[in-house]
């Protein structure tokens, strides 16, 4: 029964917050199969949404069984992020090369490639997508940890599937390279992204609001998080208590090297006078909190 409850959440989230998140997060390897080849099979996408399928829901029982374990760290997310910003960009210059020759001979892809890039998928995770990845591990249970997973990608399907289908239609027109810009504009602000999930991006912290305090409160909103800079105690331990105001990528937060579904309260050991960034799963918004 558990993990029909938590096939339906998850279809529910894919529905409601994930189907922006994850197209733009992951739909750069949707453009790389059917972007460039004109006559492509509408097929391709029924295959990349399989092999999506599938190793979410690998991956949602190995988190159900081994827990945390399993589970990348933001670092490794971050590299991931940039590879695949990266990866956009050269599939949309191939993209918009391929806009050139709409009447070329069709190119059939490899039997695996399509499967395979959505597999892919699950490597480059989105905010919401980490939120159902920690939903899998609490709820220890193989079976019930490959339920949510697979009902989240249930739930996204109808948006990667609308997306395969405007790409080869596109691809087809002049429109292929307007596409391409887009596609590449998507690929930068993956890349970037990246940077900031890994903390390399040098963002300066902004004026905290308020006096220090030891117990301080955040709202994670669809704009970021409000206020973007709190004040607390250095050389003590404080609680920062998140409150989730809208769905989206805020409501997984990395701070102190762990991701952290929200809502929730955050304790933090002692910290030296200074500042400590705190980051959304995708790296999209970020908060400061000031040691003082």
């Amino acid at each position: 029964m558990e993990a029909v409850t938590l096939f339906a959440g998850g279809v529910a989230a894919g529905l409601v917050a994930g189907t922006a998140s994850c197209t733009a997060a992951q739909g750069g390897l949707l453009v790389g199969l059917v972007g460039h080849r004109p006559g492509r099979d509408p097929a391709l996408v029924a295959w990349f949404l399989a092999g999506r399928l599938a190793a979410y829901t690998l991956v949602g029982a190995l988190l159900g069984l081994l827990g945390s374990a399993v589970g990348l760290p933001p670092r490794a997310r971050a590299v991931l992020l940039v590879a695949a910003g990266c990866a956009v960009i050269v599939f949309a210059i191939r993209l918009m090369r391929g806009g050139r020759h709409a009447c070329a001979e069709p190119v059939r892809p490899s039997g695996y490639q399509a499967p395979l890039l959505g597999a892919a998928t699950v490597l480059v995770p989105c905010g919401v997508t980490i939120g159902m990845e920690m939903l899998a591990v609490s709820s220890g249970s193989p079976l019930s940890g490959a339920a949510a997973m697979a009902g989240f990608v249930v739930g996204t399907a109808p948006a990667f599937a609308l997306l395969g289908y405007v790409l080869r239609r596109i691809s087809r027109t002049r429109l292929a390279k307007f596409a391409g810009v887009v596609a590449v504009a998507a690929g930068l602000w993956t890349v970037v992204a990246g940077l900031n999930l890994g903390g390399w991006t040098g963002e300066a912290a902004p004026a905290a609001a308020g006096p220090a305090a030891r117990t301080v409160t955040v709202y994670a909103t669809r704009e970021g998080y409000r206020p973007a800079a709190v004040s607390v105690p250095a050389n003590v331990p404080v609680e920062v208590i998140f409150k989730l105001v809208d769905q989206g990528c805020t409501g997984t937060v990395t701070i102190d090297g762990r991701d952290v579904a929200l809502p929730a309260t955050v304790r933090l050991p002692p910290h030296r006078p200074g500042s400590l960034r705190y980051v959304c799963g995708m790296g999209m918004y970020s908060g400061f909190i000031r040691f003082s």
